[in-house]
């Protein structure tokens, strides 16, 4: 993949805001640890070819998806939801990031964190040299709430064995939860965000990370050091043989 320079100048610059000391031309610092037996995915920007993936994993979301269906499951179908944003990214994704729920822009346009705070996700994802597209992004409900509330529990209860889904399929390494409600919701915890940060939850299978929301970063710009030495701790866990 080419890069022109401003291109990199804006990723050294967001990377530098995030807490990066300096950079390495180390391919093991680039490259994300693979489960045991699993076949290596190709790259398009790798000019072979465009990137392929198990049918079993794919075609197990497709279903979870389909049986979701036009959802009447719970109330926010009756309260403007627009459509179901199920989720997106690689379904065999070693990296699974999960949010609270659609704003929106992703109510719109059927994708998850596709507004400013999904912008600004993209770049996290990128300064620890992976695209969107390697890594799994859904929320732990699948309609917006009115004006972006709080998803309510029953609406966290009904919704949330279709992201239990999800993570059995995807079998993630690690999964990063976004902001103080997704964390706590999948933690079953009333602690702050700030509490539950920087460490580290055995979670179905993977190694869960709570960290700061997106959103929460473009109001305080001063907790982007926090998210990066989070984002560290999950290129380790990556990287690790474990």
């Amino acid at each position: 993949m080419s890069i022109d320079r401003d291109q990199l100048t804006e990723h050294l610059k967001f990377a530098a805001e995030l807490g990066v000391a300096g950079v390495s031309r180390d391919a093991a610092w680039r490259t994300p640890a693979a489960d045991a037996g699993a076949e290596p995915h190709v790259r398009p920007e790798d000019g072979a070819a465009p990137v392929t993936f198990s049918r079993n994993a794919a075609e197990a979301l497709a279903s979870v998806r389909a049986h979701i269906g036009d959802c009447t499951r719970c109330k926010l179908h009756t309260l403007g939801r627009k459509q179901i944003v199920f989720g997106v990214g690689n379904p065999e994704a070693d990296l699974m990031f999960v949010g609270e729920a659609p704003g929106g822009d992703e109510d719109i346009q059927g994708i998850p964190f596709v507004g400013r705070a999904g912008q600004l996700l993209t770049k996290i994802i990128e300064a620890i040299d992976l695209e969107r597209e390697e890594v799994y992004i859904a929320n732990v409900i699948k309609c917006r709430p009115p004006q972006n509330r709080n998803p309510e529990p029953d609406e966290v209860q009904t919704c949330e064995p279709f992201l239990f889904q999800q993570i059995d399929i995807i079998k993630p390494r690690v999964i990063v939860a976004l902001g103080k409600f997704a964390a706590q919701a999948l933690l079953r915890t009333d602690a702050p965000i700030s509490r539950l940060r920087g460490r580290i939850f055995d979670y179905r299978g993977a190694k869960l990370i709570p960290t700061f929301h997106p959103a929460y970063l473009l109001r305080n710009p001063e907790s982007k050091r926090e998210v990066w030495e989070d984002m560290k701790l999950v290129r380790s866990l990556l990287k690790s043989e474990v």
